[in-house]
């Protein structure tokens, strides 16, 4: 007999990178050799500061429950480094922490959205935006991202969507999948049309604010009254190559931190002991390596971006931040998901279609550049073989 499951469970959708790493993983059980530019995660290791410090706090007995909101000197390390690199006045009861970041986008719908409410994100996006709107049983309002815009932010069409059942508007730069940078006056423009309505919140995920390649990061809570207004998203995965440990934080208005601890201590009660002080050790400590990673990704970026545009049927925008590019590959004549699978099995490259994140991501690919140049050489060559012999 079939499980019968609830209803709610139909509007989930999943995140297809993590198929895509399943299918190469057994396609390697196989004996193939498989190039992976599928997933998110960078390819270096954890910096030795980091687990000494997590090492230092699992001898030291840091191994029971801690406040669902996070440790007290973790709270007050992240207040002090967003306070710094935002230009804000971040308090420690400010912060929620938790285990990865992600849990701060399901908490936050969960906690401000309701059914038949709007919320604007981007598309192409990361998958679990519109997945979590569907299902709290809002409505997914996309903001298309173009290439002729250089995949950014449409202030103007953010405006003319904008309407009195919007309840959030989700902003992520860089960029997810597509490496677009919003700039200073795109989101000024945005936070302008949100002056007089206290009624609509921003979630503003920032996870990739560390992986930038031309200018600064820009954050929309710099403009007059949008602090309260903002849950500001990031964490520990990306910047500190700290996928597995699962540690990550939102920062927001007080009573909205503490309905967010309180849907923490509904769930997973609290974060881990030990990931949290290595997180205390990651934000307080020498930077040399994370700043050692950005420039290795710089390297790599000079290696795909021009290589993939050599390959006939693609073109490839330069991405401005994070680890990822969003090649063109209507000159293949063939589908996002058809080339994809045509890789994989074909060529043993994984990488995934532009409709893993949203309509609009038809026509496309996402590669990851977290990978070795000498892989992503190789992963060049096999794409060009496959896509002449298609």
């Amino acid at each position: 007999m079939d499980t019968v499951f609830a209803d709610r469970m139909k509007t989930l959708g999943t995140e297809t990178a993590f198929e895509v790493l399943a299918k190469a993983k057994a396609l390697e059980k196989q004996g193939k050799d498989i190039v992976h530019l599928e997933i998110g995660e960078p390819d270096f290791d954890t910096p030795r500061n980091i687990k000494d410090a997590a090492i230092r706090a699992l001898n030291a007995g840091y191994t029971h429950y801690t406040p669902s909101a996070g440790m007290p000197e973790l709270r007050q390390a992240i207040a002090d480094y967003i306070s710094k690199t935002r230009k804000l006045d971040v308090k420690p009861e400010e912060v929620v922490v938790t285990p990865g970041a992600k849990p701060i986008m399901f908490f936050s719908i969960l906690a401000l959205v309701n059914p038949g409410d709007e919320v604007l994100y981007p598309n192409p996006g990361f998958p679990i935006y519109e997945s979590m709107i569907n299902f709290v049983g809002a409505k997914p309002v996309p903001i298309p991202l173009e290439e002729k815009n250089d995949f950014s932010l449409d202030p103007e069409y953010v405006k003319k969507m904008i309407t009195k059942k919007t309840k959030m508007i989700i902003l992520n730069s860089p960029e997810n999948p597509t490496g677009g940078v919003a700039t200073r006056e795109q989101l000024k423009a945005v936070a302008d049309s949100l002056a007089n309505r206290n009624d609509v919140f921003v979630l503003s995920d920032e996870i990739y604010s560390r992986i930038i390649y031309e200018g600064k990061p820009e954050s929309i809570t710099q403009f007059s009254g949008m602090k309260d207004k903002t849950i500001i998203l990031d964490g520990f995965s990306k910047t500190y190559a700290m996928t597995g440990w699962r540690l990550g934080y939102g920062v927001m208005k007080k009573d909205l931190a503490e309905k967010i601890a309180q849907l923490m201590t509904n769930s997973n009660s609290c974060t881990n002991a030990a990931t949290q002080l290595a997180g205390v050790e990651a934000l307080t400590g020498p930077q040399k390596e994370p700043e050692k990673m950005d420039e290795e990704f710089r390297r790599r970026r000079e290696v795909i971006v021009p290589g993939l545009n050599n390959i006939e049927g693609i073109t490839c925008k330069k991405p401005h931040g994070a680890f990822y590019v969003f090649p063109n590959i209507t000159g293949t004549d063939m589908k996002s998901k058809e080339l994809s699978d045509h890789l994989l099995y074909n060529a043993g490259v994984a990488v995934l279609p532009g409709t893993s994140f949203g309509k609009y991501g038809e026509g496309y690919l996402r590669l990851s550049f977290a990978n070795s140049v000498e892989n992503i050489k190789k992963a060049l060559e096999r794409i060009a073989k496959a896509v002449k012999k298609k």
